[in-house]
């Protein structure tokens, strides 16, 4: 039987991380997240608070991916589109949702701030809520599409609270060697065409003066892993080094 593949898109939205004014730390987070859970990150994406890029990203997303989720732009200021721009790629209304106001209501506020915190309790009709354990206005899912925040401890949150149906979990094994890539890289392939089912990486790397690779193998099956990760070794034995940091994941 096929192995089943379960694939996942993030897009991460807003204008302060592709002004370099903000890091982004959530596609990590995501990602390792997903990994656990039997499902692959296939594309990343980072788009600007523009309502055009977010639902043609949204649209692509979720008519290719087995998941969508998105981070930013869903809290109280005026570039706070995501919401709408959610509704609009379903072509749904936007509502507002009491349960979201509730939570938001928890917290005095003068009358104008009140008004703008209640921007976050806007959803796409038919939009079911993602949890927020950290306390504040909760994220919401419609169809295959999971909207989150973008402040990394709420993000983490609410995650943590979403169930994936996976696949197959993705191992890997590592092994770095004080050698050069082009020393090694015929051996690579022909090693890469006897395992087709594992992604074998090759990484350069230059620390304290000395110059090396470091090979990163990854797939599901833990045999073939531990037979590519035998001939990597092997081969860097063959070109008269040790191989070094053996990690399995």
């Amino acid at each position: 039987m096929p192995e089943r593949v379960v694939t996942a898109c993030v897009l991460i939205i807003g204008n302060e991380i592709l002004s370099g004014r903000t890091q982004d730390t959530n596609l990590n987070h995501i990602a390792m997240v997903l990994g656990e859970a039997g499902v692959r990150v296939k594309e990343a994406r980072v788009i600007p608070d523009d309502e055009d890029e977010i639902v043609t990203a949204l649209n692509h997303a979720r008519e290719k991916y087995d998941y969508v989720l998105t981070t930013g732009g869903i809290g109280p200021t005026h570039d706070d589109i995501t919401a709408d721009c959610v509704a609009n790629a379903f072509g749904v209304p936007i509502i507002v949702s009491e349960e979201i106001a509730e939570v938001i209501r928890r917290r005095p506020a003068p009358p104008p701030v009140m008004e703008s915190r209640m921007r976050m309790a806007r959803i796409p009709e038919g939009a079911s809520l993602i949890d927020n354990p950290t306390g504040g206005p909760q994220g919401f899912q419609i169809e295959n599409v999971y909207v989150m925040a973008g402040i990394p401890m709420v993000m983490q949150g609410m995650l943590s609270t979403i169930q994936f149906d996976g696949g197959a979990v993705v191992r890997s094994r590592s092994v770095t060697a004080h050698v050069g890539e082009s020393q090694i890289a015929a051996g690579l392939g022909d090693i890469q065409s006897r395992y087709p089912d594992i992604d074998l990486g090759s990484y350069p790397f230059f620390r304290d003066g000395v110059y090396g690779t470091s090979l990163v193998m990854r797939g599901t099956n833990e045999a073939d892993l531990e037979e590519m990760l035998d001939a990597v070794k092997a081969l860097i034995v063959e070109n008269g080094e040790t191989p070094r940091d053996i990690v399995a994941e």
